[in-house]
């Protein structure tokens, strides 16, 4: 598929998804949205894919929504938000989060708004030392959506949270990395290098497992701990069946390098 505002590419194991309307710091219309859930819908259904990277093109990572596709003319009525939310970004948010695949998140420049939250539903968020994250709804009267009232708390805790939110409060990558709210810093030069080196790696590893591992990870926050416990003896049945469990056994045993089909 041909595509106009994002970038698609494809190789050994890995698809790199780059919001590419720089010009607008990759802040996301309507057309993007439309184009973002095609390529989400290549990347669950392609086997071959074993990692998705997501990143931006320019000088930023994503600056949320476009006002311009949202603007309201004097004497118009107001719009309901929650249309473009129900129909962009929580099917986006919950493609991101209930992908068995790992997704790693690039940021390369600002994460704001609606960006900032994508990028935090991610499993690894690496950024580039020029980069930040700022929330940004409580300055045009708005609550934090994409998942935002949900992930940000639990990364960081509610001060902090609430701090971010209500202050509007612009935070570093390097003070980000030490809130725990992402993974690794990079050298703005770095960022790709090392964010394809590390998709690569996790693309050769095995794929199910990380799937599984993701699966109940995500389940965690809203199970007790004997919900959790059975949980995790049916994903471990699963994945003890797999191909990948008795190549790695196998490989160990044999001291040798295991070759994971992620299946």
């Amino acid at each position: 598929m041909s595509y106009q505002n994002i970038l698609f590419t494809q190789e050994n194991g890995v698809a790199v998804l780059t919001l590419n309307r720089p010009e607008s710091l990759n802040s996301f219309n309507t057309d993007m949205h439309a184009e973002v859930r095609e390529a989400m819908k290549q990347v669950q259904r392609d086997p071959a894919i074993r990692c998705l990277v997501i990143t931006g093109a320019g000088r930023g990572f994503c600056a949320g929504q476009d006002l311009n596709d949202r603007a309201v003319a004097p004497g118009e009525s107001m719009p309901d938000l929650s249309e473009s939310i129900e129909k962009n970004y929580n099917p986006l948010v919950r493609a991101i989060t209930e992908l068995e695949k790992p997704v790693i998140c690039a940021v390369n420049g600002v994460a704001a708004g609606a960006g900032a939250n994508l990028a935090l539903t991610c499993d690894i968020v690496l950024a580039a030392k020029s980069a930040n994250f700022i929330q940004g709804f409580s300055k045009i009267g708005l609550v934090p959506d994409s998942g935002g009232t949900w992930t940000l708390p639990r990364l960081i805790g509610r001060a902090r949270a609430m701090g971010m939110i209500l202050l509007n409060h612009k935070l570093s990558a390097e003070q980000a990395k030490e809130w725990g709210m992402i993974w690794e810093v990079f050298d703005d030069e770095a960022l790709v290098p090392e964010t394809m080196k590390l998709a690569e790696q996790l693309a050769q590893q095995p794929t199910k497992g990380f799937g599984l591992s993701k699966r109940a990870i995500n389940a965690a926050g809203g199970n007790s701990l004997d919900q959790q416990l059975e949980m995790e003896r049916e994903l471990q049945s699963i994945a003890g069946r797999s191909h990948d469990y008795r190549e790695g056994v196998n490989a160990f045993l044999e001291k040798r390098k295991p070759e994971f089909r992620g299946e």
